[in-house]
């Protein structure tokens, strides 16, 4: 059995090496304690728990840390500065027929609405998130009287 155990925990480092993300790191974790049980002559069963226990709270405890550095390789563009401005409508909004385009900070942009209604040319929106190249708008209050964005 401590060969078996050296060999996953061997394999699932390798795994790890060949991917970008974290993906078997807990697994090498849970067999190198059940190497270690083996090389103790636990029982079998015993080994068995040890790997999934360990690995199950390896991943618990770890996935969280792991998910903030790797989200930390993320550059932002510039382009969320202009969420929350306020826009114009140069082509009809339609999520259904996908059409729809805003003019903000000297830009135009595809998009689509946030509630799925349509928005008629004109109309004033607000991004509220970026998709891809659609920014996604919401309706601003007719009783708004914010200065527009572009």
């Amino acid at each position: 059995m401590v060969y078996m155990w050296l060999a996953l925990m061997i394999a699932f480092l390798a795994v790890e090496a060949g991917t970008a993300g974290l993906v078997s790191l807990w697994f090498a974790g849970g067999s190198l304690v059940a190497l270690i049980a083996a090389a103790a002559h636990a029982p079998v069963w015993l080994q068995a728990a040890l790997f999934i226990v360990v690995s199950g709270a390896i991943l618990i405890l770890l996935r969280p840390v792991a998910r903030r550095y790797l989200d930390r390789r993320k550059k932002p563009t510039n382009a969320d500065r202009i969420l929350g401005m306020v826009c114009s409508v140069t082509e009809d909004i339609d999520n259904i027929r996908e059409t729809g385009a805003v003019y903000v900070d000297g830009k135009t942009w595809s998009a689509r609405s946030a509630g799925g209604e349509t928005i008629p040319a004109g109309s004033l929106v607000r991004p509220v998130a970026i998709q891809g190249v659609k920014l996604i708008v919401g309706r601003v209050q007719p009783a708004s009287t914010e200065e527009k964005g572009g």
